[in-house]
């Protein structure tokens, strides 16, 4: 796996690269001051993965990200960015992912006890983008318009669980869905809580329905909502006796790699909801949400998994699939149209 570091800081420069030497199937190929120094020596060494900063000289993050998507030619680089822990760092992170970057690491500071920290996250998503020459497994062979409408059996509540290249896919799908939707949606995105809060906001100004960034507490689901978990904490779908579902926000399971745990999340909706249960699993490494869709498929629930050639990592989706856990495979626009569909007929019936 070749790596391309690209920062204006010296320090960060050093912190990355020693990282990154630390995994013996991680070579640092280049390190680059600025974005321009970055374009050229991507266009030359030809790595396999690039982190780069956001803010630099001469040509900043979101421009040089551009120019690499512009002009290095397959198979580009997948690029990391490595964005500052504030509320602008996290809106120019998500701008970064919706032009094409495959994930985002969080910096706190620049010291050596807080960079250290971001040792196991940057080694795990650089290693989950490692060019797979293996072809993915065979796929449900079912196809998307042969899979039952949504709306032809009971639902009560829908749960996402997303992860690396996660951003993008969910607008797609979100967008989608019209205001008529009368049951509420909640999503597990593996992100720190600068950025599902950023996220949150950043796809309230652009869905029909209201997006609600849920930190800790307890809080009734609403219809018609969409619910995306704080970053950082796990969040569980109960009912409360004889009442509505609510959503708890904390920090069980204590264990859990993964925050917000897609494994929580379907496990209580599973449990909660039974054969009203509806579960997404997209784009993301690892096989978080794998036992939780267990719970999930046992109780009646249903399950669909974001397609492989759509896929930034073909980890989680591909673990549900393998185990014989979803109904289908679809793109993201397959997925949003599933879930969208029919909302407005059952509305007129109502009227």
């Amino acid at each position: 796996m070749r790596v391309l570091v690209v920062d204006d800081s010296s320090f960060m420069r050093r912190a990355l690269t020693r990282m990154l030497a630390s995994d013996r199937d991680i070579i640092v190929v280049g390190q680059a001051k600025n974005g321009k120094e970055g374009l050229d020596l991507a266009l030359d060494l030809k790595p396999d993965v690039i982190t780069l900063d956001i803010e630099m000289p001469e040509m900043d993050g979101l421009t040089t990200l551009r120019m690499i998507r512009a002009r290095c030619p397959e198979p580009r680089p997948k690029v990391i960015m490595c964005s500052s822990l504030t509320h602008a760092g996290s809106h120019e992170a998500l701008r970064a992912l919706r032009l094409g970057a495959a994930d985002v690491i969080g910096k706190e500071s620049s010291d050596y006890v807080s960079i250290e920290r971001m040792r196991d996250e940057l080694l795990s998503k650089v290693r989950a983008l490692a060019p797979n020459p293996a072809a993915p497994p065979v796929e449900p062979a079912r196809a998307p318009n042969r899979l039952e409408p949504l709306l032809g059996s009971p639902c009560e509540v829908i749960a996402i669980g997303s992860s690396t290249g996660g951003p993008p896919v969910l607008e797609t799908i979100l967008t989608a869905l019209p205001a008529e939707v009368s049951v509420p949606v909640v999503v597990a995105q593996h992100m720190p809580a600068l950025f599902t809060k950023s996220l949150a906001e950043r796809l309230h100004e652009v869905c029909a329905l209201e997006v609600v960034h849920a930190e800790a507490g307890r809080r009734t689901l609403e219809p018609g909502r969409i619910y995306f978990i704080q970053g950082g904490k796990h969040g569980a779908v109960h009912r409360r006796a004889g009442g509505p579902l609510e959503l708890v926000v904390g920090d069980e399971p204590a264990r859990a790699i993964y925050r917000p745990s897609v494994n929580a999340l379907f496990q209580s909706v599973g449990e909660t909801c039974g054969e009203a249960a509806v579960g997404v699993m997209l784009t993301g490494m690892g096989e978080d949400g794998k036992e939780g869709s267990k719970v999930l498929r046992r109780a009646g629930g249903r399950l669909v998994a974001q397609s492989a050639p759509t896929c930034v990592v073909y980890g989680m989706p591909r673990a549900v699939t393998e185990a014989g856990l979803t109904l289908a495979s679809l793109s993201p626009a397959e997925i949003g149209a599933w879930l969208a569909a029919g909302w407005g007929a059952v509305l007129a019936r109502a009227g």
